[in-house]
């Protein structure tokens, strides 16, 4: 166990094994990130996080209630927290990083490295640097608005996919046809004019030369300067996709209402007209649907008037 800074420690499973010792240190709060539950701690104030110190593990999902926890228990006047995993070497190493970004307003390498002058040992796996990074550029919350973080959260699916018993419902963007109106752009099947989904779930990306490894789908140079636009639009999967997605890992979408070809889905991804290698990919060409937009009918007569 060793001390970051005032009230906040960091260590491993074995420092939680003698209450003693951690009732010497001050300790009254320990947020624990394993795969397993520590037994009971006498009056401490424990959480507890289950997460694998490897690739497919989803932490940063789980990143703002822990810094959270945290910055509680640091807060409070005469108390300590421990944040441990088995080894204090990568997860917890990751959450007590995430905390100090957080609260010092200071980059992931900026904070990797303050805390690594402190315990010279650690090591955040790979995958977690990717997921820290992400939580940087979100600006050290989860935004679950966020087209990185849907597209982040998508990947995770697609690499326990199709072991998964049943896919997430967070997963899902809500029906457009279950909600009031709205500001935003609405997309709508071109042929019954049935809103399929809102633009915030359209996930962006950047311009791309696509796969190597798929030769026929590669463009030329000519194609790729002719190229000016996407032909499809790459979103979230919406609920009323679920039936074609479950069991699956690759497929058509269909207007649920008029069954007319909208485009196509792939767990493994598919390649963007631009180029770019999309992964998952729930591509809606833009010639199947019409972009219906709101108009302020009150700032159109402020502007006649």
């Amino acid at each position: 166990m060793i001390l970051v800074r005032s009230g906040l420690f960091l260590g491993a499973a074995s420092d939680v094994a003698q209450s003693q010792s951690l009732s010497d240190r001050g300790i009254s709060h320990v947020l624990t990130v394993d795969s397993q539950e520590p037994p009971p701690m006498g009056n401490v104030c424990a959480k507890f996080v289950q997460a694998l110190d490897e690739p497919s593990t989803d932490l940063l999902s789980f990143l703002d209630e822990c810094v959270g926890f945290v910055q509680q228990a640091h807060a409070a006047a005469g108390a300590a927290v421990l944040v441990h995993c088995h080894a204090g070497v990568s997860r917890s190493a990751a959450v007590v990083t995430a905390f100090i970004m957080k609260t010092d307003n200071l980059s992931f390498e900026e904070a990797y490295g303050k805390l690594k002058a402190i315990k010279p040992d650690i090591r955040i796996n790979d995958e977690f640097v990717k997921q820290l990074k992400l939580y940087e550029a979100m600006g050290c919350k989860v935004d679950l608005t966020s087209a990185d973080y849907k597209q982040y959260r998508l990947q995770k699916v697609t690499e326990k996919y199709p072991e998964l018993p049943h896919l997430p419902r967070e997963l899902f963007a809500l029906d457009p046809i279950s909600l009031g109106k709205t500001s935003e752009a609405i997309y709508r099947c071109r042929k019954c004019r049935r809103c399929l989904f809102r633009g915030s779930s359209s996930l962006t990306h950047e311009p791309g030369t696509g796969a190597t490894a798929f030769a026929h789908k590669r463009l030329s140079q000519s194609q790729r300067c002719n190229q000016t636009r996407c032909t499809s639009y790459f979103i979230e999967p919406v609920q009323w996709m679920e039936p074609s997605l479950l069991g699956v890992l690759d497929g058509q979408l269909l207007c649920p209402k008029c069954n007319c070809k909208l485009g196509s889905f792939n767990w493994y991804g598919d390649q963007c007209s631009c180029g770019r290698w999309v992964t998952p990919a729930f591509q809606i060409h833009k010639n199947r649907v019409d972009e219906m937009k709101h108009l302020n009918l009150m700032s159109v007569e402020n502007v006649n008037s």
